[in-house]
């Protein structure tokens, strides 16, 4: 695998590395000691897929506050998403600062996210997938996330003929770069989204 460190300290791009032969190709998309030698967090706890049918589908921007927060490995592997995360680690030089990237089945691009950011994407094609690798359990309790459009973020989406956003992501408050980001968010259920 190849890790390519991004301007957030602590977040890579990671592109798996083909072996080609007659019969297609093989690549390595995890490797505890790869990741731990890159001074990555080398836990997998949880892995989770997501299916969004529709193009323009925005999801975030998720994390999980302390004890229990956690680095993320985000691949798309059907389609393709407009990847965002958020540094919010308040004595991080690049605290409040957003990164964007295309993942998608072509470019089969990873993002390692680390503990103390918000994630999320919108998906650029219908029937698309994206694969989670989590190193820690999903606790509700612990579930946080700030609004994808707070003008504090300044990121700029994708336009949508149709955006389809759950109302829990459209009702965060607005971010406040003064103190610690803890606004719980409600959930019907204990699976992540």
């Amino acid at each position: 695998m190849i890790f390519t460190e991004i301007p957030l300290g602590g977040a890579f791009l990671v592109q798996p590395e083909p072996h080609l032969d007659e019969r297609g190709a093989f690549a390595r998309t995890w490797c505890q000691r790869e990741f731990a030698a890159h001074g990555l967090e080398p836990v997998v706890a949880q892995c989770s897929s997501v299916v969004s049918a529709r193009a323009g589908t925005l999801r975030g921007m998720h994390y999980q506050c302390a004890p229990h927060e956690e680095a993320k490995l985000v691949r798309c592997v059907r389609g393709s998403i407009f990847e965002v995360i958020i540094d919010l680690r308040p004595d991080s030089p690049t605290f409040a600062h957003h990164y964007a990237v295309k993942l998608s089945a072509a470019n089969r691009r990873m993002l390692y996210v680390p503990k103390g950011f918000a994630q999320g994407y919108q998906t650029l094609e219908h029937d698309t997938e994206v694969v989670y690798q989590m190193s820690e359990f999903y606790v509700p309790a612990c579930a946080r996330g700030v609004r994808w459009n707070d003008p504090a973020f300044a990121i700029p989406w994708p336009a949508a003929t149709r955006r389809i956003i759950s109302l829990r992501d459209q009702q965060y408050p607005d971010f406040s770069i003064r103190g610690p980001i803890d606004h719980p968010i409600e959930h019907g259920n204990a699976l992540r989204d």
